[in-house]
């Protein structure tokens, strides 16, 4: 698949969770503050080496069975996360292969990389997963991690787009912006 991804695209991890669910809106919102485009990425891999041989071949799904599987969860989570109908800068990549590889590969050379995270109960410490844990190890972009929403868990709030004198900002204040830090006045 061509992927094309700019310095002004947001990648979204989603593997179907709410958490997933609350990282692309989060992303929609930056991203219509940020005049920017959202790509919601969902990595997959065939299941093939993790049946047991000895299983019946019933059991196995076909590469196509688990390629059409993956592209419904990711229809179903924006479709969850963002209504019937998303903005045309939304655009939804499906792509084969380990998750970190994937996010990572897409998110090189965006604004910045989003991921779900669940609080699991033990002194509400999040819990980003191994895959988010690899990507804030690795990514050579900013990465957001979104909480899901919870009993009592406000959602977080997109960073308004300041307005400046000029029109464009320098990408310092891009970033600053993605950030909730508030900028200089008159700052480009």
């Amino acid at each position: 698949m061509n992927h094309l991804v700019t310095s002004r695209s947001i990648v979204v991890g989603v593997d179907g969770s709410e958490a997933s669910a609350a990282a692309l809106r989060w992303a929609a919102e930056q991203a219509a503050a940020l005049r920017a485009d959202v790509v919601a990425v969902h990595a997959w891999e065939a299941t093939a080496p993790r049946v047991a041989p000895y299983a019946p071949v019933s059991v196995r799904p076909t590469p196509a069975q688990e390629r059409d599987a993956a592209a419904r969860l990711l229809t179903e989570t924006l479709r969850r996360a963002l209504g019937p109908r998303t903005a045309g800068a939304v655009r939804a990549e499906l792509v084969e292969g380990q998750a970190v590889r994937v996010l990572l590969n897409r998110a090189r050379g965006a604004l910045m990389l989003a991921l779900g995270r669940t609080v699991h109960g033990q002194g509400d410490a999040p819990d980003v997963g191994p895959v988010g844990r690899e990507c804030l190890r690795h990514a050579s972009v900013p990465v957001v991690a979104v909480p899901a929403p919870g009993p009592g868990t406000v959602p977080p709030r997109a960073v308004p787009r300041p307005s400046s004198a000029g029109g464009a900002e320098g990408p310092s204040d891009q970033v600053r912006a993605a950030r909730g830090v508030p900028l200089r006045p008159g700052a480009r």
